[in-house]
This record gives structure tokens, C-alpha cells and sequence, in this order.
């Protein structure tokens, strides 16, 4: 019986093909709208992770004042010594590096090209802390720190900009007014959560940039990587207990300095992120609704066009719930169908997207196991009530219809 009920369903859809296509319009939206935010939400998500995890594990970082972003008001709060981070280094427990650093946007030439690069004074310990690694070449020596050598180690923006292709250790770049032996060279790590190009940096001793740079022993950021298996909330009380010490900062004052959890930030993001997937996936899903309101008023036309069919099945000796499961497998098919065209079409978007957004692609079993699913309900929901309508036609008065 069932499998004649399914027959004649398709059968009855077959009949008017483009009324068919344009009922499950709909429902192809909705499921590929839904599929393609969810599956570019997860990859925008991953995305948001991995820019951040690439900045250092368990990273935290200590500026001056408050306020953070465009509005910050670090230029105004006292700035950081080096002796700051030495204090940090020596009396905070559970912290594997500390690195000082001081940064300014300068203009770095080699022969007929120059470029202008944020130029980072730091320590050895930088590349620990932030997770640098080598291309080629080497870091500073303890020597090259203690007196202040012209030696840089380049990112690679800046050397595609100066150098092509080709690999600058050994040669020179002139930093401002000085010239700087190019010892090393950065791998890749490509655009931070914030936008900003991390490759876009020149790094140099940090007393190298105090006295050819900048012309101050200022501080302006110390970043603390604590040690696997440490609680960064346990190191960040400790950090602000004792810049509070060190900076005389009163009992009930505000601190002039602010140390950011990258842990934190990064759940704040992914939370973000994690939560526009979800506003806007509601929003495609409206779509669906529509499809269904779509699917059961074609169900309703076609019940109206079909009344002597149904008339003639009844009068033959046809149940009910046949009559019934007929119309109600014909809105299910067309709900799923709909479904499975938008999967398809949402799979091919969300690659697309994904490419061009750069953004990896994710694919979510479950997001697209559920969206069919879900699909396949409207088709019930929104197809029970014309095909109740059709199960109890009056056979007689069915068969009177025009």
C-alpha cells in the first residue's frame, strides 16, 4: 500500500513540473541560506581562533593605561622601563618568557625601495612569547642585546616589499637614519583577529631602537607567556598586584595599566562570532517558514483541482488514511527534494565564500543532517492540513465538483 500511495504522490507532482519547481523555491533558500551562515560562521570562528592562537599560548599582555583600541590612553599613562619586566621575569612564578618591547612606524630603505614598517625593539625572548619562528637566519645573542647592534630580523611583508623573493640575510637595510644587518627572517603568520598584517614588522634589538629610534628607555608593552599548565587568571592577579607596587598605585585607585588575557579575548571573539552565526542563521531560517506556507497553499490548489480524482478514490472504496498519506507523501517529497537542492547549493556557496572571504571551509555533518531533517518536518507540518482537507472530501459531492 505504501509504496502505491508514494507512486501515485509523484505521479501527481509529475503533473505540473514548474508548479512543483516554484513550490519548493522556498525551501531551497531557507536550507542552503541556514547551511551556508552556519558552515561560514564555523570557519569565521576557526579563523578568529587560529589568528589569535598565533600570537603566543597563554600570552598576556601589560600596557599602560586602560583604555584599549582607538580611543586607548596609554600615551598618557606612565610608560613601562625595562626594569619593569625584570621584576616580572623575577617575581611572578609559573611564567616561561617575558619580553619587553617598544615599537615606532619607520621608514625602512634597501637600495631604490623603502617601505614604511612598524619597527619593534624586543628582546630574544620575543619570539618565544609571541611564537615566532625562523624562515632562515638567526635571533639576537645576549651581546647584540647588552650593546644596542644594528641587527634586525625582518617579517615577511617587509621583506617581499625590499626584496622580492629573494632571501635578505646578509644583507643591509637602513632603519631611519642608521644602517641594520638583516640576520634573520620570519615565517609567515599573516593577518592578526584585528585585521593588522603581523608580517608587517621589523624587529631590532630593544636597546637599538631606545637610542637610534626613539631616543627614550620607555616601555610600551611587556608580554608574559606563563607556562604550560599554569592558570593565566593566577599569573594575571600576580602581574597586577605588582605593577600596582611598583607604580605606586594607591588602595582604592584605578590601575594605570591594563593586562589583557589572549585566552579572554579570544573567547570573546569566537563568542561573538558564535553569536551573529546564530542571529543570522534565524533569520535565513525564516525562509523556511515561508517555503512551508508556500508548500501548503499549492497543496490546497492542488486538492481543489484534483476533487473528482479524490472523489472517484473514495467512492471505489479508497480509506481515509490513504487519501491522507497520499497528499501528505507528496508534500514531504517536495519539502525534501528542497532540502537536498539546498544542501547541494549551499555546499557549493559556502566553498566559494569560504575562498573568498579566506576563511576555511568547514563542512558540519550535523548542520546539514538537521537542515534536511528539518526540512522534511515542514513538509509535514505545512502538508497534514490540505491533506486532511482531501481525506475527508464527502465521495458524492467530490464527484459533483466542476
Amino acid at each position: 500500500m505504501l509504496i502505491n500511495t508514494i507512486l501515485l504522490a509523484v505521479r501527481g507532482l509529475t503533473r505540473n513540473v514548474m508548479r512543483s519547481v516554484l513550490t519548493i523555491l522556498g525551501i531551497v533558500i531557507g536550507v542552503s541560506a541556514v547551511v551556508t551562515m552556519v558552515t561560514l560562521g564555523n570557519g569565521t570562528t576557526k579563523s578568529v581562533s587560529d589568528q589569535i592562537a598565533s600570537l603566543g599560548s597563554n600570552l598576556l599582555i601589560v600596557m599602560p593605561g586602560q583604555r584599549t583600541g582607538p580611543t586607548r590612553d596609554g600615551a598618557t599613562a606612565p610608560p613601562f622601563k625595562v626594569a619593569d619586566a625584570t621584576a616580572i621575569s623575577e617575581q611572578v612564578r609559573g611564567l616561561k618568557a617575558v619580553a619587553p618591547s617598544a615599537s615606532a612606524s619607520v621608514t625602512v630603505v634597501s637600495e631604490s625601495k623603502n617601505w614604511t614598517a612598524q619597527v619593534t625593539g624586543t628582546t630574544a625572548r620575543y619570539f618565544t612569547v609571541g611564537n615566532w619562528t625562523l624562515a632562515s637566519g638567526r635571533i639576537f645573542t645576549e651581546a647584540e642585546q647588552l650593546s644596542g647592534a644594528a641587527v634586525c630580523v625582518l617579517g615577511e611583508t617587509v621583506r617581499s616589499k625590499l626584496f622580492g623573493r629573494a632571501n635578505p640575510v646578509g644583507s643591509s637595510v637602513r632603519v631611519k637614519q642608521f644602517s641594520c644587518e638583516v640576520i634573520g627572517l620570519l615565517q609567515s603568520k599573516g593577518q592578526a583577529s584585528m585585521g593588522q598584517d603581523q608580517d608587517d614588522t621589523v624587529l631590532v634589538p630593544l636597546r637599538t631602537l631606545q637610542r637610534r629610534v626613539t631616543g627614550s628607555q620607555d616601555v610600551r608593552q611587556i608580554q608574559v607567556a606563563a607556562a604550560d599548565g599554569v592558570s593565566t587568571d593566577r599569573v594575571k592577579a600576580s602581574i597586577e598586584a605588582l605593577m600596582r607596587e611598583r607604580r605606586h598605585v594607591a588602595a582604592g585607585e584605578s590601575d594605570d595599566f591594563n593586562v589583557l588575557d589572549t585566552k579572554q579575548i579570544a573567547q570573546t571573539m569566537t563568542g561573538t562570532t558564535t553569536l551573529l552565526t546564530m542571529l543570522l542563521s534565524a533569520v535565513a531560517a525564516v525562509s523556511l517558514l515561508v517555503g512551508g506556507i508556500g508548500i501548503m497553499n499549492i497543496m490546497l490548489v492542488s486538492i481543489t483541482e484534483r476533487t473528482r480524482e479524490i472523489g472517484t478514490r473514495l467512492a471505489i472504496g479508497a480509506l481515509e488514511r490513504e487519501v491522507l498519506l497520499q497528499f501528505l507523501v507528496e508534500a514531504v517529497t517536495l519539502s525534501a527534494i528542497g532540502g537536498l537542492i539546498g544542501i547541494l547549493i549551499a555546499a557549493a556557496a559556502s566553498i566559494g565564500l569560504s575562498r573568498l572571504m579566506n576563511v576555511p571551509f568547514l563542512f558540519n555533518a550535523r548542520i546539514n543532517v538537521l537542515a534536511f531533517l528539518f526540512s522534511a518536518a515542514i513538509g509535514v507540518l505545512f502538508g497534514y492540513l490540505p491533506a486532511r482537507r482531501a481525506a475527508r472530501l464527502d465521495p458524492i459531492d467530490a464527484l459533483r465538483h466542476e
